[in-house]
């Protein structure tokens, strides 16, 4: 004959054991569905700057002038106790140099070199947290769109380019490159 209470004791260990188990598992880690953007503007032109490549922001920082002639190099800044090069975004984007000031400044979260850079704008229209469907891919057909430029953020009817500061801090390398070299900048 069996025993009905034996089989509930071993039942109610098994459930146990599973239970415990199953807090010793890892957690599968969420998977983001929203991306987060500083929306910008250089001069009447939208923007956005993907939080996830900025290490800071910073507002009406002084930016000391260099000497020289390398295009969008506004100077350098202190910044958490070190001087970095700060850039025009706008002059860097092709749009010309900023007029009415740089009030804001991006630090940029890594550079491929290891050297922090700091690229400057105008204005700052907010923080969009958008899903992650709201953003495509550039199809290289936008007036605006460069190597600089290979999403757009969807918002509401709008579409604005997201600058890839990855892109940009290249072109900023191979500027300083060809200006460490004498090369003819324009």
């Amino acid at each position: 004959m069996s025993d009905p209470a034996g089989s509930e004791s071993s039942r109610a260990v098994q459930m146990r054991l599973e239970f415990d188990q199953a807090f010793a598992r890892p957690q599968a880690p969420e998977t983001p569905h929203l991306e987060n953007l500083l929306a910008i503007r250089l001069g009447p032109k939208p923007y956005a700057l993907r939080l996830s490549e900025i290490a800071g922001l910073f507002a009406d920082r002084s930016v000391t002038a260099l000497p020289g002639d390398m295009p969008a190099l506004l100077g350098i800044a202190g910044l958490r106790g070190t001087i970095v090069p700060v850039y025009d975004l706008a002059a860097l984007l092709g749009h010309g140099g900023t007029v009415g000031g740089h009030r804001w400044l991006a630090l940029a979260a890594v550079a491929a070199s290891g050297a922090s850079v700091g690229v400057a704008f105008p204005t700052l229209d907010g923080h969009l947290r958008i899903p992650f469907d709201d953003i495509v891919a550039h199809d290289g057909t936008a007036a605006d769109a460069r190597q600089y430029v290979r999403h757009f953020a969807r918002i509401g009817q709008a579409a604005r380019p997201i600058v890839d500061l990855a892109a940009v801090l290249d072109a900023i390398r191979r500027q300083a490159s060809a200006y460490a070299n004498g090369e003819k900048l324009g």
